[in-house]
């Protein structure tokens, strides 16, 4: 069965052919993080549904060129970076740093690249002058804005006439309400970059148009983000781009969101789980289970009882690997064990990982039977399967590190140990004993134990 995918333009599952198959490369741009704030469990279910596509296509024999960039000028980091009393740059940049420490420490393997909006200002300044060329943008004030009435597609992303929309944009200078910002005139205090119509900054929309063309070309195979970037985002990607003249997109995928309490998780409501904080209660085994235990294109509802459930699930196939490796010799890289034809089956039919992860399980029973029986050879063989499809899910143990299975069972105590000597270690400042606060964090820190002082308190996680 051929690789098929839910193209969100056409509305339909469609047989996945790259425009290099004859190469075997796939072209795949995701939309990064507009790195204002720490991570969120929401970022990175995006990073892991886009992980597991692209080791999916890594496994089937595809170079892929991965693309992943970073919004790093934007209206909330300038507001965010200002309160903060910290230049916008620096803002930013410390924050994607969370991001990639994030990224790292669920397995998420690192993009072929990851490129930065303030770095392709160029790209954007020949992206806008080609479509004034055509007659699909205007300058007006310093400002540019994209003529969305020009482009009779406009919409057909999101299943949207264009009278039934309000814009999220104030009017200013605008011919059309609905008429969107390709490049934002300067004002006072904020960085700007020159270009023909005068100084000023990108627009959002516009930086990822460029940048995705800018390393894979006029048009690509896949572009991927949350269902909450169809519209306005990728709706007036879809509009710039193709008026412009590029092909762009093949392939548009779209995963659904993290739920918490029935909500969308999101800052502003007040709900979101910062991915330090969840690492630091609970292994970052769980949290990638479950993150990438739905289908992709489903929603996800967060909860302690949940991430409990997809512990005990990863446990188990742990366990089962760990009492394997005491009999059969381990294959860590599961190098020549085919994955099983009905995992291949549901991946292939557009990355039905619960139906794979069943496969998975299936497989874990097997080998604990055979571990029962004495039967080395069916051990040898299911060991083989499961490794190489928990390779594929970004799941082997191998790649976390550690004893899966004691780090389980130490993680209440490290979770009472560590809030004490924290505490411990504030009375101690508290009364100005110093050389005792210095002692309690040189201890946390010779455990491995990474401690971050914010206003909200003191933050920890291990490693």
């Amino acid at each position: 069965m051929a690789l098929r995918l839910h193209d969100t333009l056409s509305g339909q599952v469609r047989d996945f052919v790259p425009l290099r198959a004859d190469e075997r490369v796939v072209t795949m741009y995701v939309c990064g993080p507009t790195v204002q704030a720490a991570p969120h469990v929401g970022h990175v279910r995006s990073a892991i549904a886009f992980d597991i596509l692209r080791r999916w296509l890594l496994a089937s024999g595809y170079d892929v060129q991965f693309l992943r960039n970073v919004t790093d000028i934007d209206d909330k980091i300038l507001h965010d970076a200002g309160h903060a009393g910290a230049p916008w740059w620096a803002h930013a940049t410390h924050h994607h740093r969370l991001f990639v420490e994030a990224y790292d420490a669920l397995n998420v393997l690192p993009p072929t690249g990851e490129p930065r909006a303030t770095g392709h200002v160029t790209e954007m300044v020949e992206l806008m002058q080609r479509l004034i060329d055509r007659g699909h943008a205007y300058a007006v004030g310093g400002d540019v804005y994209f003529d969305v009435r020009s482009f009779d597609r406009y919409g057909a992303l999101s299943r949207q006439q264009p009278d039934q929309m309000r814009s999220a944009e104030d009017a200013g200078l605008k011919r059309d309400p609905l008429d969107f910002a390709l490049w934002k005139a300067a004002k006072p205090g904020e960085p700007t970059w020159p270009t023909p119509w005068g100084p000023g900054r990108p627009g959002w929309h516009l930086e990822c148009s460029a940048m995705a063309t800018r390393y894979l070309g006029a048009e690509f195979d896949i572009h991927g983000g949350g269902q909450d970037l169809v519209f306005p985002h990728h709706e007036n990607e879809v509009a710039q781009s193709v008026a412009a003249g590029d092909g762009f997109a093949r392939f548009w995928l779209h995963h659904g969101l993290v739920n918490t309490g029935g909500e969308k998780m999101s800052k502003s409501l007040g709900n979101s789980l910062v991915v330090a904080d969840v690492l630091s209660r609970n292994r970052p085994q769980a949290v990638r289970y479950l993150l990438g235990a739905a289908h992709y294109r489903s929603d996800i509802q967060w909860s302690d009882d949940v991430l409990a459930d997809a512990d005990a699930a990863y446990a188990r196939i742990e366990g089962f690997l760990q009492r394997a490796d005491e009999i059969v010799s381990p294959d860590p890289a599961g190098v020549g064990v085919p994955v099983p034809a009905a995992f291949a089956a549901a991946l292939d039919d557009d990355l039905a990982v619960p139906r794979a992860l069943a496969v998975l399980h299936e497989s874990v029973r097997a080998g604990n039977a055979a571990l029962a029986d004495g039967d080395k050879s069916a051990l040898e063989t299911a060991a083989g399967e499961v490794r190489a499809m928990t390779r594929v899910l970004g799941l082997s143990p191998d790649d976390f590190g550690g004893d899966g299975g004691a780090d389980s069972a130490l993680r209440p105590v490290v979770d009472a140990l560590v809030p004490a000597m924290l505490t411990a270690r504030d009375e101690a400042r508290a009364r100005k004993d110093y050389a005792e606060a210095d002692r309690l964090r040189d201890a946390l820190a010779a455990a491995g134990v990474v401690v971050e002082d914010t206003p909200a308190g003191p933050r920890w996680r291990v490693g």
